[in-house]
Order: structure tokens, then sequence, then C-alpha cells
């Protein structure tokens, strides 16, 4: 049985997908998961539970061409990693712009496909 309780599920990433804290222009992580409405992030250092960033990162297509998103977030869980030092963080998508937002949707069909 899926127990997907997500509006959009999650897809896993295949290469590591590093995210910049828009403002500070500081790495703050990788991505483990992403959909439509959010990601899970993999920290480098920790997020503030209930606390909004801007956010960046890079998705590649199937033939390396690259497209940067730019979205707002909103910290909604975070959680200690097995590895010390690192931190699980699971951020909802609040604010993308159309163009990011279609680059995104066609970037997940390509994974699903």
């Amino acid at each position: 049985m899926n127990d997907e309780r997500r509006s959009a599920p999650r897809k896993p990433t295949a290469a590591p997908i590093e995210v910049v804290d828009s403002i500070s222009g500081e790495n703050i992580g990788r991505i483990g998961n992403l959909s439509r409405n959010g990601m899970m992030l993999i920290c480098h250092r920790p997020l503030r539970d209930d606390a909004l960033y801007q956010v960046r990162f890079r998705l590649s297509d199937r033939r390396g061409a690259q497209t940067e998103i730019e979205t707002g977030v909103h910290t909604m869980w975070t959680e200690q990693a097995a590895i010390n030092g690192y931190q699980w963080s699971g951020l909802r998508i609040i604010s993308i712009s159309g163009t990011a937002a279609a680059s995104l949707d066609k970037w997940l069909d390509g994974v699903a496909a």
C-alpha cells in the first residue's frame, strides 16, 4: 500500500543537487528528494524549524543543460541525521516564479520517464 500523503510525490535525485541560501550565498546542503511542492534537504548546517528561506539550485536535464531554480521555502520539520553534524529538513515551496515552476515540472516529468 502506498502511504504517500503529499499532494505531489517526491522524486529522488540521481546526482547531488547543491542548494544555496540566496541571501547569504552559503551552500546549505543538497536535495535528497524533490517535488513540485517541496523537498527534503540534507543540510550541512542546521536550519530553524518554522523558518522562511530563499534558496536556489540547478537542475540538469538528460542532455546536461542546466536551469537555475530560485524559490522561497518554509521549514516544516528538521531532524538530526545519522551522520554527526548533518540535519534532514523538510521544506515546503511557498514561492516560485512561473518560469521556474515550469522548469521544475519538466525536470520532474523527465525523472519519472
